[in-house]
C-alpha cells in the first residue's frame, strides 16, 4: 500500500526522518553530558568542595590549603578528601621540540578515591606527595599517545618538567577528564608542614571528597558548614564571611549547560510535534481517497478496531522508515555538532549512538506513528457504509469533522512553529547584544601567545625573568607591522586571574575579614597602549617603576567609583594584602576591561608593574598592522632568538579569543535558529497542504461562485481568509505560550528580556507574511478555475 503511494510514501518519510534525526542527535548529546554517568567509581558519592564568599556572591570559590587540611582533619562526613590545583603550565624540554603543558598537582590519594587506574603503570602511592619523593608524573592518554607514539615504553623514563626530572609511573584512561579541563600532565601535590598557609598563600585549590556511605549531600554540608563557623571564629582575620559549598561532582561538571541542552531537546521535539502533524494533515487528505476502500473491508466483515489497526499499521511503518533515515541523518548530525560545538561542552566528545540512543530513537519512532496516524484511523474508520459505497459520496459530516482536526493541526503546528521562532528569536538578539558589548580594549590587529620560563629554578623573583621578559618584548617591538608589544600575567577574556584585599591608608581600618576586594593584574610599561586600554587620569608606568623605586599601582574606574566616588585619586595610596603591609600610591587611572567575560560587570582592578612583581609565566600581546596572524612565525622566531629552547603556547589572535569566550552562546544560538528555520518551512508546508486539499475539494463550489459573477479578488479573500484565519490562531496561541515558556531561558538571554516586544511582533509579522504566501499560492490557482470544467466536476 505504501509502496503504490510513493510520493505520499517519500514526503512523510521525509518530514518524519528530518524531525526522528535532529531528535536522536540532540538526545546523543543529552544522553553522553547529562544522563551517562561519570567514568569513576561510584560517582553518585563524589562531591566537590568549594569555599563561598556571600560579599563577592561567589558561591564555588577556590580552597584555601589550610582549610582544606582542617576540613580534611575535622570532618566525619566524608570517607577521604583530596586537593587539586590545576591552573599551572609546565614546559617539556629534552625530548624534541619544547612544549608548554597543562598541568595538575594533586594529593596522592586523588586517583585512587576517584576510582581511576592507569591503564599503564600506577597512580601515586601514600607519601608520593612529600618533598624527595614528589618527582614522578602521570601523562595524559592524549599526551601519551601525540608526543610519545603510544609506546608503552615511557612508563618508568624519565621527562624534564620546568628543567626537573620527573619518573613517568602511569598513562590514564582515554575517557579521563577532570574539571572540564585539558590536562597533560599530573604530578603530587606537596604540603610543606612548617608553612603557615593562611599567612603566606591566598584560595587557589580545588577540592574533591567522596560522601562516606548512607551520608547525604544535606548531611555533609551541614557538617563542613559548621566547621567552616568554627575555623571563622578561630581566623577571623582569614575567614570571616567565608563559608562552604558541597555540590555533587555531577552538577559541578554539566550543570552549567544543562538548562541550554534541555532547552535544544524541547526545541528539537517541537520539531517532531510539527512533522507528525504535517504527516497526519497528509493521512487524512489520503483518507478522503480511501473512503470506498475502507467501506468494502468494512462490508467483507472487517470490524472497526480491525481498521484502525490496518491503519495504525502502516502508519509505525512509515514512522519506523522515518527513524531508520533519522539514525542515519543523526549520525552525520552528531558529527556536525562536536564540529561546532565549543571545546568548553563537557563531555561532548563521548556522544555516540549507543543502545540509549537506539532504544530512544525505537520508542519515538513507535510513539510518533501512533501519534500521527490515530487520529486519521479513528476518523475513517467512522465511515457510513452506505454513502461510501455510493458513486462518489463523501459523508458531509465526516468531511467536515476532518476539515476541523486538520485545521486544528495547523494552529498547533503554527503555535509550535512560532515559539521555536520566538525562542530563536531571543538568542540571536541576545548574542548580538553580547557581541556589541565594549570589553574596554581594542581586540582588532592583536596577537596574543603565552610563555613560560624554562630555566631551572627560575622563580618569581629571579632578575633573569625580568630580564627575559624584557628582551623578548623589545624584540617584539622591533619586528616589521608590529606597532606595540606588551606583556601580562593574565590576558582579559581567558578565564584566568587573581584577586585580594585592599586597605585604603587614611581611613578607618576595617574589621578582619571586612576588606574590599580588588582583582590583581601584572603588566609591563607598554601593556596599556598596546591594548588601546585609556589612561583616564595621571600617568603610565615607566621603566624606573622597580623593586628599588617607590611602590606604585594603576587602577580602574571601577575601583576609582567605587572607592573614591567625589574624590581624586590620584596620589591616594592602598595596602595589598598580599605579602607586605607597605602601602602602594595610585599614579594612573585607566579604563573599565571585561576581564571575566562580555557579559559580565566591570571589577574594582589593581595594575602592578612587571618589574616589581615578576611572574615566571606572561602573556605576550603584539599590536600590528596587518593580519596578526601572519606576524605569528617572526614573533616566534624573536622569542627563540632570546632563548631557542623556550616554548611558546597558545598563539591565536584576539579576536579569535573573544569568538571563543561566547562560542556556546553561538552554539546555542545557531542550533536554535536551524530548528526555527525547519520548523517554519513544515509550518508552512503545512499550511499550504491544507489550503490545497481544501481548493481542490472546493473545485465545484467555486465555479458556481465564479459562474454567479465572483471576481478574481473576492476568490482569493474567500480561499485565504481561511488559511490566513487558522494563521493566526496559531500565532496567538504560540505568542501566548512563548511568553510562558521563554521565561525558563532567562539565564541564556543577555541585554534582551524573555518576553521583549520588538522580537515578539517582529517575528509574529514574518510567521504570518510565510503563512500569507502560503495560503496566496493555492488561492491563486483558485482563481485559475475554469468554471464549465468546475461545474462538471465529479
Amino acid at each position: 500500500m505504501l509502496l503504490h503511494n510513493s510520493a505520499f510514501t517519500t514526503v512523510a518519510v521525509l518530514a518524519l526522518g528530518l524531525g526522528i534525526g535532529a531528535n536522536t542527535a540532540i538526545f546523543s548529546v543529552v544522553n553522553a553530558i547529562l544522563l551517562r554517568s561519570l567514568p569513576f567509581h561510584d560517582p553518585a558519592s563524589l562531591t566537590m568542595v568549594w569555599e563561598k564568599s556571600p560579599r563577592s556572591g561567589n558561591e564555588r570559590n577556590v580552597v584555601s590549603p589550610a582549610n582544606y587540611l582542617d576540613w580534611k582533619s575535622r570532618n566525619h562526613v566524608f570517607g577521604d578528601l583530596a586537593a587539586v590545583v590545576d591552573i599551572f603550565t609546565v614546559n617539556l624540554t629534552g625530548s624534541g621540540e619544547p612544549e608548554e603543558l597543562m598541568a595538575g598537582a594533586v594529593t596522592a590519594n586523588f586517583f585512587r578515591m576517584i576510582g581511576v587506574q592507569p591503564i599503564i603503570g600506577r597512580a601515586f602511592m601514600p607519601g608520593e606527595d612529600s618533598h624527595g619523593r614528589d618527582h614522578v608524573v602521570i601523562l595524559s592518554h592524549r599526551l601519551w599517545r601525540r608526543r610519545f607514539g603510544s609506546s608503552p615504553g615511557i612508563v618508568g623514563r624519565n621527562i624534564a618538567l620546568n628543567g626537573e626530572s620527573h619518573r613517568v609511573i602511569g598513562i590514564l584512561p582515554p575517557d579521563f577528564s577532570w574539571n572540564n579541563r585539558r590536562t597533560d600532565v599530573w604530578v603530587p601535590y606537596v604540603f610543606d608542614p612548617n608553612r603557615d598557609y593562611r599567612a603566606t598563600s591566598g584560595r587557589y585549590m580545588s577540592v574533591a571528597a567522596r560522601l562516606r556511605p548512607h551520608v547525604t549531600i544535606q548531611q555533609a554540608q551541614a557538617e563542613i558548614s559548621a566547621i567552616a563557623r568554627q575555623l571563622e571564629q578561630e581566623y577571623p582575620k582569614f575567614n570571616r564571611h567565608w563559608g562552604v559549598n558541597v555540590v555533587p561532582l555531577h552538577e559541578q561538571t554539566v550543570g552549567q549547560v544543562r538548562l541550554a541542552l534541555l532547552v535544544l531537546l524541547g526545541a528539537v521535539g517541537f520539531v517532531l510535534l510539527i512533522a507528525c502533524a504535517n504527516v497526519a494533515n497528509l493521512l487524512l487528505a489520503r483518507a478522503a481517497s480511501r473512503h470506498r476502500e475502507v467501506a468494502i473491508r468494512a462490508a467483507l466483515g472487517a470490524g472497526r478496531w480491525r481498521l484502525v489497526r490496518q491503519l495504525l499499521t502502516e502508519s509505525v511503518l512509515l514512522a519506523a522508515a522515518g527513524g531508520t533515515l533519522g539514525l542515519l541523518l543523526a549520525g552525520w548530525g552528531i558529527d556536525a555538532l562536536v564540529s561546532l560545538a565549543p571545546a568548553t561542552i563537557p563531555r561532548l566528545v563521548e556522544t555516540s549512538v549507543d543502545k540509549s540512543v537506539l532504544a530512544f530513537t525505537a520508542f519515538l519512532s513507535l510513539a510518533t506513528g501512533i501519534l500521527f496516524g490515530l487520529a486519521p484511523a479513528m476518523g475513517i474508520s467512522r465511515t457510513n457504509l452506505t454513502d461510501a459505497l455510493k458513486e462518489g459520496g463523501r459523508g458531509s459530516n465526516v468531511d467536515r469533522r476532518r476539515r476541523r482536526v486538520r485545521s486544528l493541526l495547523v494552529v498547533a503546528e503554527t503555535a509550535l512553529a512560532m515559539v521555536l521562532l520566538i525562542g530563536a528569536g531571543l538568542l540571536m538578539r541576545s548574542f548580538v547584544s553580547l557581541q556589541g558589548v565594549k570589553p574596554g580594549f581594542q581586540a582588532d590587529h592583536l596577537l596574543t601567545m603565552r610563555v613560560q620560563r624554562t630555566s631551572t629554578g627560575a622563580s618569581d623573583d629571579d632578575p633573569q625573568v625580568i630580564a627575559f621578559f624584557r628582551e623578548t618584548v623589545e624584540r617584539l617591538n622591533g619586528l616589521p607591522g608590529v606597532r606595540s608589544a606588551a606583556a601580562v600575567n593574565f590576558l582579559p577574556l581567558t578565564g584566568m586571574g587573581s584577586a585580594t584585599g585592599f586597605i585604603i591608608a587614611g581611613r578607618p581600618k576595617p574589621a578582619p575579614g571586612d576588606q574590599p576586594v580588588t582583582a590583581v593584574r601584572v603588566v609591563d610599561t607598554h601593556y596599556f597602549q598596546t591594548m588601546g586600554i585609556p589612561l583616564q587620569r595621571g600617568r603610565n608606568f615607566t621603566p624606573r617603576d622597580n623593586k628599588q623605586s617607590p611602590r606604585v599601582l594603576i587602577v580602574s574606574q571601577e575601583l576609582v567609583r567605587r572607592f573614591f566616588p567625589d574624590e581624586d585619586p590620584i596620589g591616594k595610596k592602598l595596602v595589598i594584602e598580599w605579602g607586605s603591609d607597605e602601602p602602594d600610591e595610585i599614579v594612573g587611572v585607566v579604563g573599565n576591561v571585561l576581564h571575566d567575560g562580555l557579559d559580565t560587570r566591570p571589577e574594582a582592578m589593581i595594575y602592578w608593574p612587571a618589574a616589581r612583581m615578576p611572574y615566571n609565566f606572561m602573556t605576550l600581546a603584539v599590536r600590528t598592522v596587518r593580519d596578526p596572524n601572519t606576524i605569528a612565525p617572526e614573533a616566534i622566531r624573536a622569542i627563540h632568538s632570546v632563548d631557542p629552547n623556550q616554548p611558546v603556547s597558545d598563539v591565536r589572535s584576539m579576536d579569535q579569543l573573544m569568538a571563543e569566550s561566547v562560542s556556546r552562546q553561538r552554539f546555542n544560538m545557531l542550533l536554535l535558529n536551524i530548528f526555527a528555520a525547519v520548523a517554519l518551512a513544515l509550518a508552512a508546508v503545512g499550511i499550504y497542504g491544507v489550503m490545497s486539499y481544501g481548493v481542490t475539494q472546493r473545485t465545484q463550489e467555486i465555479g458556481i461562485r465564479m459562474a454567479l459573477g465572483a471576481g478574481h479578488g473576492n476568490i482569493i479573500r474567500t480561499v485565504a481568509g481561511e488559511g490566513v484565519s487558522l494563521a493566526v490562531g496559531g500565532i496567538v496561541v504560540g505568542v501566548a505560550a512563548s511568553a510562558i515558556l521563554t521565561r525558563l531561558m532567562k539565564s541564556l538571554l543577555f541585554g534582551v528580556t524573555a518576553t521583549d516586544p520588538a522580537t515578539y511582533g517582529g517575528l509574529a509579522a514574518l510567521l504570518f507574511t510565510v503563512a500569507l504566501i502560503a495560503c496566496y499560492v493555492p488561492a491563486r490557482r483558485a482563481m485559475r478555475v475554469d468554471p464549465t470544467v468546475a461545474l462538471r466536476y465529479e
